[in-house]
């Protein structure tokens, strides 16, 4: 019997609880008690009924969506990757990035996993940044659905042509933070 492959996406372990959801647990327990002095314990149960049933409609999307980037670092050879959207590929590393968020169908459950995943297996932070805001500002499936209808072509049209730019200003602007931040930290 062989030894097991190594993990082909080595990552650092992460805590599970970190200081953001120290400070969100603080939130929701001070938010949890304000309700209960201010509204009684039967507004207080309703309201974290309702909180559940929003967990458990959320969770089985949540969990899909993690999967579907788990998947992503396995299916996607890291060379390409890394050649296409890693830290050498310029400019034209940002365009992709832009062009990929524009077209990924799909809603915030998937789009940030499938962009975590990217970085795992050698996209940088820049076009992982362009990625998730032109799916934000641009993404084809928002204006179908929900712009065009409301706001007509015209209107969508304009916002598209003013928005274009965004995505690689940021990208450029994630990739010169990153850089600066990785500098700093850098012993003399």
């Amino acid at each position: 019997m062989s030894p097991p492959s190594p993990d082909p996406i080595a990552r650092p372990r992460r805590s599970a609880f970190d200081w953001s959801t120290a400070v969100i647990v603080a939130l929701a327990l001070g938010a949890a008690a304000t309700v209960l002095v201010r509204s009684g314990s039967d507004r207080f149960f309703a309201i974290l009924r309702e909180d559940a049933e929003l967990f458990f409609e959320i969770l089985p999307k949540v969990l899909a969506g993690t999967l579907i980037g788990a998947f992503v670092t396995l299916l996607l050879p890291r060379e390409i990757v890394s050649r296409w959207v890693g830290s050498e590929s310029g400019l034209m590393g940002i365009l992709i990035a832009t062009l990929v968020g524009i077209i990924f169908p799909g809603g915030p459950f998937t789009i940030y996993p499938v962009a975590a995943a990217l970085i795992a297996v050698g996209a940088d932070a820049g076009a992982a940044v362009a990625f998730m805001t032109s799916w934000t500002l641009l993404g084809y499936t928002r204006v179908i659905v929900w712009e065009m209808p409301f706001f007509g072509f015209d209107f969508v049209l304009w916002r598209l042509v003013v928005a274009l730019p965004l995505p690689i200003v940021a990208g450029l602007l994630a990739r010169a933070a990153l850089k600066a931040f990785s500098a700093r930290r850098e012993p003399r």
